[in-house]
């Protein structure tokens, strides 16, 4: 028999994340490795279980996420969302409280391009008079 699940996909910056959950012991795999040996640094598995505490559902399903892209806050925020959009279908109930915590929002903030005759993309060269 199928294992029902529900999934749901969390982009930020250049990462893209596949989250699916379904019911079970609270277990958290992101690319085949738990959570805390994917992501390493302070603070971000609090970041990303955020969703589970707005809802009070944590302990209580089992995570699975692919990540690709991007860097590791990039991937953070991308898992984060994955994982509302995933409780929004499994409960659409729940839409309200996760826009409050602001979960359900895409961060469209991206790194600004280059741009000619600059350094950087707003840096321009040092100004010399002679």
């Amino acid at each position: 028999m199928a294992v029902q699940y529900y999934e749901g996909i969390g982009r930020r910056k250049t990462s893209t994340a596949r989250v699916r959950i379904m019911q079970g012991e609270g277990g958290f795999i992101v690319n085949d490795k738990p959570i805390e040996d994917y992501f390493t640094r302070l603070g971000d598995t609090e970041l990303i279980r955020g969703p589970l505490r707005a809802v009070d559902y944590e302990g209580k399903l089992d995570i699975t996420a692919k990540v690709q892209g991007g860097g590791v806050s990039g991937q953070t925020g991308a898992v984060l969302q994955g994982l509302a959009r995933a409780l929004v279908k499994m409960e659409p109930d729940l839409r309200a409280t996760l826009h409050k915590c602001r979960h359900l929002t895409r961060d469209s903030r991206m790194k600004e391009r280059k741009k000619p005759g600059l350094k950087r993309a707003r840096k321009a060269p040092t100004y010399t008079k002679r």
